[in-house]
C-alpha cells in the first residue's frame, strides 16, 4: 500500500524537477547571452534534455547513505535560493496596482474545495515524507540505540529549515506580487526575472538560477534513490544475488530516459501538483498509525488503541477530502491539456 504513493511521488517529483531545472537553465542562458549574443538557444525540450543527462550522469552513487553530500549541497542551495528570492522581491517593494483579493467570486463550496487542493500543494511542497522510512531503513538500528530517536531529531531539523525556506518565500512572495503572480513552473523566480531585469544585477540573477538548478540536481538524485532501489531490490529477490554494476547504470539512465520523455510528454504535469502531493498523505497521516498498531499490538479498547484507531482514520478522511479537492479544481478550472509542447 505504500509503495505506490512513495513511487508516484517520488517519479512525478523527478519530473517535475527535470521540467524547473531544464527551465531555470534556459533563463540562466538568456542572462548570460543578453541580447548581444548571436548564439541561438536550445528549445526547451532541448534543455530538458540537458538537464536530464546531467541529472543521470551524476545519478550513479549506489545508496541513500552514499549521498549525504549531495544532499548537503541540496540543502545549502535551497537556504540560498529562498533567501535571495524573497529578500529581493520585498526589498524592491510592491508591484504597482498589486491586488490580494480574489480574482473572481466563489462560491462556499468552491471556496472549501480550492482550500483542500491548496493542502495538496503544500503536500507536494514538503514532499520530503515519502523518504523519511527509505533513510531511516538505512540507519543501524538496535534495542539500546534505536534509529527512531535520531532519525525524528533528523526530522524535525530538516522540517524547521524547510518552513523556515517556504514560509518566508510564499509570504514575502504573495505581498510583493499579489495576484499578478506568474502561472509557470518557476514561480518567483519567474516573477523577478520579469518584473525586477532591468533593475536588478544580472549577476545576482545569474547566481540564483544557478543555484536552483544545483538544487534541482541534488534533488534528483535523493527522490529517484527510492525507485533506484526498488528495482534493484526486485532484481536480487528474483535472482537472489547483488545487482551488478553495468544493470545499475543501465536501470537509472532507463528511469532518467522515462522521466524526460513524460515531463516532454505531459508538460501540464505541474497543474497536478496538489492531486500528486495528496494522493501520497496517507503516508504521513495514516499509515504511521496503523502501523503502530500492527506492530505493538496495544490492548484493544484502551486509550492508545483509540488514539491511533481515530488519527489513523481522520488522516485518511483527511487524505481523500484533500484528494477530491484536487480532483474537482482540476474538473472545473479546465486543464488544458498539450501533449509533446512544452512551453
Amino acid at each position: 500500500m505504500s509503495l505506490f504513493p512513495i513511487m508516484y511521488l517520488s517519479g512525478g517529483t523527478c519530473v517535475t524537477l527535470i521540467m524547473i531545472g531544464g527551465g531555470t537553465m534556459k533563463m540562466f542562458f538568456e542572462l548570460v547571452c543578453n541580447e548581444t549574443c548571436t548564439v541561438t538557444t536550445l528549445t526547451i525540450i532541448e534543455w530538458y534534455l540537458v538537464f536530464a543527462c546531467i541529472a543521470t550522469m551524476i545519478a550513479q552513487l549506489p545508496n541513500l547513505n552514499s549521498i549525504a553530500g549531495v544532499s548537503l549541497v541540496g540543502a545549502i542551495t535551497a537556504v540560498s535560493y529562498c533567501t535571495l528570492i524573497w529578500v529581493l522581491s520585498v526589498s524592491k517593494g510592491r508591484l504597482d496596482g498589486v491586488s490580494y483579493g480574489p480574482l473572481d467570486a466563489k462560491s462556499d463550496v468552491a471556496t472549501l474545495f480550492e482550500t483542500l487542493n491548496a493542502l495538496g500543494i503544500i503536500a507536494f511542497a514538503f514532499r520530503g515524507h515519502n523518504l523519511v522510512l527509505e533513510i531511516q531503513g538505512t540507519m543501524p538500528s538496535s534495542i539500546k540505540h534505536p534509529s527512531r530517536l535520531p532519525m525524528w531529531k533528523g526530522v524535525k531539523f530538516a522540517y524547521l529549515i524547510i518552513a523556515m525556506c517556504l514560509f518566508p518565500l510564499a509570504i514575502g512572495g504573495y505581498w510583493a506580487y499579489g495576484n499578478m503572480m506568474p502561472v509557470s513552473n518557476e514561480g518567483l523566480l519567474t516573477a523577478i526575472n520579469r518584473f525586477h531585469k532591468r533593475d536588478t544585477s544580472n549577476i545576482l540573477l545569474g547566481m540564483t538560477s544557478m543555484l536552483v538548478v544545483i538544487n534541482c540536481l541534488s534533488s534528483f538524485q535523493i527522490y529517484a534513490m527510492p525507485v533506484f532501489d526498488n528495482l534493484e531490490f526486485r532484481y536480487t529477490s528474483a535472482l537472489n544475488r547483488p545487482c551488478p554494476r553495468w544493470l545499475r547504470v543501465a536501470l537509472r539512465i532507463f528511469f532518467g530516459c522515462l522521466a524526460s520523455f513524460i515531463a516532454v510528454a505531459l508538460p501540464f504535469l505541474p497543474n497536478l501538483a496538489g492531486l500528486i502531493g495528496a494522493v501520497a498523505l496517507p503516508i504521513t497521516l495514516a499509515y504511521p498509525s496503523f502501523m503502530w498498531i500492527l506492530i505493538k499490538k496495544p490492548l484493544k479498547f484502551s486509550a492508545a488503541w483509540y488514539l491511533n484507531w481515530l488519527l489513523g482514520v481522520l488522516g485518511m478522511l483527511l487524505s481523500v477530502s484533500v484528494v477530491t479537492g484536487a480532483i474537482w479544481s482540476i474538473v472545473t478550472k479546465g486543464l488544458e491539456v498539450h501533449f509533446l509542447k512544452p512551453e
